[in-house]
């Protein structure tokens, strides 16, 4: 800046100086355009690569990759109650099971569903008993619907409309014995409409 103000010989060397050092400069990018245009490139990919390692952490700190299919055996109480725990805080919307033996110890693992996650349950019999249950946890907590439906025989858990989970177990014995689970990627939507077809109750989704 001074070199363009000042007119003695050292600043006009100066600006000499830092016009050849521009030419210079520009005579370089020119015969380096390639090698310039290949390193962004590699740069590029870097940074896309590093925002899918970004998402497979959040993914894993989320708890969002769960094994599809597994086994749990007799005495693995805590780890069957964590897995099933981290399914019902994984619902955004909703969440139904299917289960045909259900008891208090059911409806306090449903504590862990985020709030605004509507729950239905649809089990073979309402005893009074489960009744009292309901009635006492929707006094206090997000109420569940629960509706009478003999016809299965297997337990399954939906989450959000669109993933399925069956269950060798019911949820209120997790770990008691051996039981295994697996995910299915089809027959939600399909599973959904037959219940409410059946049960002639809308199923909360």
């Amino acid at each position: 800046m001074l070199s363009a103000v000042l007119r003695s010989e050292t600043a006009v060397q100066v600006s000499i100086r830092i016009m050849e050092a521009f030419v210079a400069m520009r005579k370089f990018i020119a015969t380096n355009a390639e090698v310039f245009q290949r390193l962004d490139r590699v740069e590029r990919k870097q940074l896309e690569g590093d925002k899918k390692f970004e998402q497979i952490f959040d993914a894993i700190e989320s708890k969002e990759i769960r094994a599809k299919q597994g086994i749990f055996f007799d005495g693995q109480v805590f780890d069957a109650y964590s897995f099933v725990a981290d399914l019902i805080r994984s619902a955004g919307r909703s969440i139904v099971l299917i289960d045909n033996y259900i008891d208090d110890t059911v409806l306090t693992l449903f504590l862990k569903r985020r709030k605004g996650v509507l729950l239905t349950i649809v089990t073979k019999t309402v005893s009074k008993r489960l009744k009292l249950d309901i009635k006492k946890f929707n006094e206090q907590y997000p109420p569940v619907t629960v509706n009478e439906f003999g016809n299965s025989h297997d337990r399954f858990l939906i989450i959000d409309d669109s993933m399925i989970y069956h269950f060798g177990a019911s949820l209120k014995d997790l770990g008691k014995k051996w039981f295994a689970f697996s995910k299915m990627d089809i027959g939600a939507v399909e599973m959904l409409g037959k219940l409410e077809k059946l049960t002639k109750v809308k199923i909360d989704g």
